[in-house]
């Protein structure tokens, strides 16, 4: 089933009355939604019990969370050490999504620096490797790492650099940014068939049953020469994607994504235009 929810917290969250992680799964199955992305951009600072009170809440909502890994994780720097501390990051990340029964973590993987793309891509995949085996080591077996497309064309991130990396582990899942995506392409992703042919390249890559529910995050995000700039709202249409195409596309496909929006304090209230949205295309296709 496709699911569609926010990354964080709305402007809405506090202007409704809500104060605390406590109020998350309310403030959700509020806003008609069916999953959350708790933010770890800044560092892992929930405590253990914190995140089992959120994950308990959740679980009896029907909420369905995720992690945002710390956005300094850099899996493709030349200092061995600082990839050895985002080994370490991830652990973090890991140990507080499995304390509140997420499953999936999203991960960053840092610029390309002064090497090239190809070498950043390998030293990657090495610390996606040592990563795996810390979890497994640790007892998050059951943690699935996301690899997400980047929004600057100086980052490692295409999404077929992306898709390599997935192939590193067969429990990895790319998360496919189509905002970062439109951005680092200048633009590219504008119609219906832009989507598919992304959607073929992650079959081909990862097969059918893999790519199914991949996991995905989806803003508007103005962008220049060097690929993002900033996160904007659905109403702010000067830059893509727009979310309809996409929704066609995935709707013909069948698939069936973990969908976080991340527009610029609208998240939540984008992510149910994108639901809506959806609904009324499986309605058309079963009165036809």
């Amino acid at each position: 089933m496709i699911l569609f929810g926010p990354s964080g917290n709305s402007d809405s969250f506090r202007e409704r009355g809500y104060k605390s992680f406590q109020d998350v799964p309310r403030y959700v199955k509020e806003m008609g939604l069916d999953c959350y992305e708790y933010q770890c951009g800044r560092g892992v600072k929930i405590s253990r019990e914190s995140a089992q009170q959120l994950g308990e809440l959740c679980r009896k909502a029907g909420v369905v969370l995720s992690l945002h890994a710390p956005y300094y994780i850099s899996l493709s720097g030349l200092n061995e050490q600082t990839r050895l501390k985002s080994v370490d990051y991830i652990l973090q990340s890991a140990a507080a999504a499995s304390a509140m029964g997420a499953q999936r973590v999203v991960v960053h993987s840092g610029s390309c620096g002064k090497q090239s793309r190809q070498a950043a891509l390998e030293l990657a995949k090495d610390t996606l490797f040592r990563a795996r085996k810390a979890l497994v080591a640790e007892g998050y077996a059951h943690i699935l790492l996301c690899p997400e497309t980047m929004g600057k064309i100086n980052q490692l991130g295409t999404l077929t650099e992306t898709l390599e990396l997935c192939l590193v582990d067969d429990s990895f899942i790319p998360c496919v940014d189509f905002g970062h995506l439109n951005a680092r392409t200048l633009g590219g992703f504008r119609l219906k068939a832009d989507f598919l042919n992304a959607f073929d390249e992650m079959e081909r890559t990862l097969g059918r049953e893999r790519m199914q529910s991949f996991h995905c995050h989806f803003s508007r995000i103005e962008y220049s020469a060097g690929g993002e700039k900033q996160h904007l709202i659905f109403a702010d249409e000067r830059f893509g994607p727009d979310y309809r195409p996409f929704l066609e596309a995935v709707a013909e496909r069948g698939l069936t994504p973990q969908v976080q929006c991340e527009s610029a304090g609208t998240q939540a209230e984008d992510a149910r235009t994108m639901k809506i949205y959806y609904r009324s295309l499986i309605k058309e296709e079963r009165e036809q």
